[in-house]
């Protein structure tokens, strides 16, 4: 269940951000600043993040820590969204992020071990999405009902039961050893030195893959959000969480499936997969704008993105194997994914900022969310949406 309560407290951040923001009028370009600050903090921590979990015994402490640090982060976006607070508080949310993501995953491999991991994996992205779901609808619920402030004062106030399931996790049942993927009776000197993973060349291409799948899908929900803000004012929060739910329903019900058939049928077949289907989703909302079109996106988005979130941990639990590293290439992968997913929505929101004019939006069927009237949505905010998925 920690995994289900963290996920709740990571919603609020991300989308939620760039749909917020927007709503004071923030420019694509300072929105984007702020999102790549927090991305790129997150992205410096992923190793030391990785190197610290791989060394302490005491997992659950740097856990509880985040989340805390998390709490009070949402709380300053929520009560204080100046450029200033609001700039310090993604970073503070990035460096917390970069420690608790690779301890969690460390966690969870010495409580169960590699042969069981593909399993536990499943399960608890299953919970990691279910919790994004709940709590997707919670915040678009209090944006919508009460003020747009009020979704990142419930992201704060889920980080007690996040905490609470976390002191649940007996110390004692978490195997040291096998938490960092090391070999049985293994000495300290015989773990690998960091610099033993630039050497493993199938890390560094699976590393290399993981970029650029995170620079094609990273900036596209938050770009979305941005144009809900601007089209959609009336109950726009409520759509966002549409968008933000339909995956993680799909994520839920498939990521089981990904784990027990991916130790069944090998990892390649289904990570070709999970890579195939993100031009098919560019593709389809290059197309058509309207909301209806964006949730078949998403559907799409919630099949590649179970595949691709449970492989990750899989494959790197494969590939450092006896190495007692297993946190640090995790953090690792997750440091080059952040690099790829800041890089993303950086260039993205400035060619949406700069060169949304030219873009002609074909006619079409007006969506009952997004209804664009001479009036009520200017020329500028309707051509935007087409060059932002394109």
């Amino acid at each position: 269940m920690a995994e289900f309560f963290l996920a709740d407290v990571q919603t609020g951040f991300g989308t939620f951000v760039a749909f917020y923001l927007a709503h004071f009028d923030w420019s694509p370009g300072n929105i984007d600043v702020v999102l790549t600050a927090g991305g790129l903090a997150g992205v410096l921590m992923q190793i030391p993040g990785g190197i610290l979990a791989d060394a302490v015994t005491w997992k659950r402490a740097p856990v509880a820590t985040g989340i805390a640090m998390i709490g009070v982060a949402a709380l300053i976006i929520g009560l204080a969204p100046s450029f200033l607070a609001v700039l310090f508080a993604e970073i503070l949310h990035g460096i917390t992020a970069g420690v608790v993501t690779p301890t969690i995953g460390g966690i969870s491999l010495g409580l169960v071990g590699r042969h069981v991991m593909s399993l536990r994996t499943g399960r608890n992205y299953r919970y990691a999405a279910a919790g994004n779901t709940l709590t997707a609808v919670m915040m678009g619920a209090a944006g919508a009902y009460f003020s747009q402030s009020a979704i990142f004062i419930v992201a704060a106030l889920l980080c007690v039961p996040a905490a609470v399931a976390v002191a649940f996790i007996r110390s004692d049942e978490i195997d040291h050893s096998r938490a960092r993927n090391s070999a049985p009776g293994e000495r300290a000197q015989d773990i690998a030195r960091v610099g033993d993973l630039l050497a493993n060349r199938r890390l560094v291409l699976f590393a290399a893959a993981i970029f650029l799948f995170q620079l094609a899908d990273a900036s596209m929900l938050p770009l979305i959000g941005k144009h809900l803000a601007g089209t959609s004012k009336a109950g726009g929060p409520i759509w966002m969480s549409g968008l933000i739910i339909v995956p993680q329903i799909i994520a839920a019900m498939l990521a089981p499936w990904v784990g027990y058939h991916s130790a069944k049928k090998g990892r390649r077949p289904l990570l070709l997969v999970g890579f195939a289907l993100e031009p098919i989703r560019a593709i389809l909302l290059a197309l058509n704008g309207s909301y209806a079109w964006l949730v078949v996106a998403q559907i799409l988005n919630g099949v590649s993105g179970a595949v691709i979130g449970v492989l990750t941990v899989l494959v790197v639990t494969d590939l450092t194997t006896g190495t007692g590293r297993f946190n640090l290439a995790r953090g690792a992968v997750g440091a080059v994914s952040g690099i790829a997913a800041s890089t993303s929505t950086m260039i993205t929101g400035y060619l949406f900022q700069g060169m949304g004019l030219r873009v002609v939006v074909p006619r079409r069927r007006a969506s009952p969310v997004m209804h664009f009237r001479p009036g009520d949505v200017n020329r500028r905010a309707a051509s935007d949406m087409r060059l932002a998925l394109m």
